[in-house]
């Protein structure tokens, strides 16, 4: 069940995006984009980190907390909302709002696709992993 409400959002999000981004182009094209690999940026705070730490689906311990806030959607659904009661133009307002809605169907993707947050250790919740023999 989970899945199929995640295969609904995607599609709504998806429809809403592409409607925003048709409508008004320019920066609605570009921040939209910002908002689908924006949240994925979270891996970049795993550069420099040690090859032990990472590798084989695990993310580097250290970049889990920044992934885990971008990834979440009870934190990109409230700031996406509170755009809309900002006393701004509808010119600043639409792109603000587009890179909200990427950002919310880059969660629904990853979520539908079997990606959810991260344990503290870097692994994927609630999939079991194979521990790899340190061959060094």
């Amino acid at each position: 069940m989970r899945r199929a409400a995640w295969a609904v959002a995607v599609l709504v999000l998806a429809a809403f995006l592409g409607f925003e981004a048709l409508t008004y182009g320019g920066w609605a094209w570009a921040t939209g984009a910002l908002g689908l690999i924006g949240p994925d940026l979270a891996f970049l705070a795993a550069i420099g980190s040690d090859p032990r730490e990472s590798g084989q689906g695990r993310l580097a311990p250290r970049a889990v907390p920044a992934y885990n806030l971008l990834h979440r959607w009870q934190v990109a659904l409230p700031v996406t909302v509170a755009v809309c009661f900002l006393p701004i133009s509808h010119t600043a307002f639409v792109p603000w709002f587009v890179l909200g809605l990427g950002w919310l169907l880059h969660i629904a993707v990853d979520r539908l696709a079997g990606y959810d947050l991260r344990d503290a250790d870097g692994w994927i919740r609630g999939r079991r992993h194979v521990a790899v023999a340190d061959r060094g």
